[in-house]
């Protein structure tokens, strides 16, 4: 793993999450993507060398709805970026985690990205997340 390349933030309105974080940031949101196979809608604010990624549900099926039926918006994930997204996947599997996608799938923001269950990993829903192309 190379380094925390976002911060997954769970939001009910993604629109007033947007305005909330600029202004706490001082600066504006890069990018809004949908990813209709995870049912949600992001935004992008770039700190540094990571980012803040906000996620709004766009049905009641999506994780991000369930999850902040359970626990409320906040921190929903951390993800990390690797070189090699299908070597890390073996690695961690072999190292007893447990994978949530048996193969990368794509994610917002151009990337491939897998989730390690929270059971495996101390509470934390890590993501992996490797450039596409």
């Amino acid at each position: 793993m190379k380094k925390i390349e976002h911060i997954g933030i769970a939001v009910k309105d993604l629109n007033a999450a947007n305005i909330l974080f600029a202004k706490l940031f001082g600066k504006q949101h890069y990018k809004v993507e949908g990813v209709e196979r995870e049912g949600v809608q992001t935004s992008f604010f770039m700190m540094g060398e990571t980012k803040v990624e906000l996620l709004q549900a766009t049905n009641d099926e999506s994780a991000i709805e369930k999850f902040i039926e359970k626990r409320g918006e906040g921190i929903h994930h951390i993800a990390f970026a690797v070189d090699d997204i299908y070597a890390e996947m073996k690695r961690l599997e072999a190292e007893g985690f447990i994978l949530l996608n048996k193969e990368p799938l794509p994610g917002a923001d151009n990337k491939l990205i897998c989730f390690l269950h929270p059971k495996s990993t101390g509470g934390i829903l890590v993501e992996l997340c490797m450039e596409k192309g």
